[in-house]
């Protein structure tokens, strides 16, 4: 079978305009966030397979990433903006079904906008990005600690941006080559699309802006307090994280009502570009259980 051609468009929504990744058609949509420093590119394998389960797919580069808008401010990128962003493409979309996925910080906008059932969903898949509340409860472990350093010493001005930035941005490359475990998952081509991409003046300082703006644990306190997810959950974690450990999984299942998880030994945080055949296996067999029928 030819797989479904992904094509590119953009969409408005929340005053900005999103370079968008689509692919498949229906009113059944399927929309994946992707994390830091990735972008829709990263969903290169799930967009097609999606999509001939009878799936829209859209795969937006979320604000300041890619060619979507760039806003100038710290602020801007603090995460009601970014949870608006995500539930006004969602209104755009106008789908009858709404199945939402989310990796690294995508997987955090995700679980904030279930928790905050302002949007329908019909299914939520998370990949390798802990709960809020149970992140709320662990950041300030010296284990969790020693494995987010970056998140801390992203508060600094601008030297992140020339760190990451400099050499054409093998910066941004080393940080998929070294979490990889399967290192042959990103060849030079792939590493490139990304270094390009963070290299778009402005780029840099938008990305590492996700973490300037929401380093308090406000939002998370707030999802701590939130009832029970009762949207049918899929967990996928690549057990190999070195920047979230496999602990931040545990007492998720307190925190939403219809959870299941698949661990993923000897896989990185990059579970969905390292892993694709078997989270994409495991995608089709959950949703074959838990499709909501037209």
């Amino acid at each position: 079978m030819t797989s479904p051609a992904v094509t590119t468009r953009f969409v408005d929504a929340n005053g900005l305009r999103f370079e968008v990744h689509e692919c498949g058609e229906g009113d059944r949509l399927a929309l994946c966030l992707h994390g830091f420093p990735e972008s829709a590119f990263s969903w290169r394998y799930q967009l097609p397979c999606l999509a001939q389960l009878g799936y829209r797919v859209w795969a937006p580069n979320l604000r300041g990433y890619g060619r979507s808008s760039r806003p100038d401010r710290v602020e801007d990128y603090r995460v009601n903006h970014l949870v608006a962003d995500v539930e006004a493409l969602i209104d755009a979309a106008g789908p009858t079904h709404t199945l939402l996925i989310g990796h690294d910080w995508g997987g955090i906008l995700a679980w904030i906008i279930a928790t905050g059932k302002r949007r329908a969903l019909d299914g939520l898949v998370i990949m390798n990005a802990p709960h809020p509340a149970r992140f709320a409860q662990q950041l300030f472990t010296w284990s969790q600690i020693r494995r987010s350093w970056y998140a801390f010493a992203f508060q600094i001005p601008r030297l992140p941006e020339f760190f990451l930035g400099r050499r054409e941005a093998r910066g941004i490359a080393a940080i998929f080559r070294n979490m990889a475990v399967d290192k042959s998952r990103f060849p030079r081509d792939v590493l490139d699309v990304y270094r390009k991409q963070a290299l778009e003046p402005g780029a840099l300082t938008a990305m590492v802006n996700y973490y300037r703006a929401n380093l308090g644990l406000g939002w998370r306190q707030r999802a701590e307090q939130a009832d029970p997810i009762d949207v049918p959950t899929l967990l996928v974690w690549g057990e190999a994280d070195t920047a979230l450990g496999k602990e931040l999984t545990f007492g998720t299942e307190q925190l939403v009502k219809h959870l299941t998880i698949r661990y993923l030994p000897d896989v990185s945080h990059w579970v969905q570009q390292e892993a694709p055949e078997q989270v994409n296996g495991i995608l089709e067999s959950w949703l074959a259980q838990h499709r909501p029928a037209d």
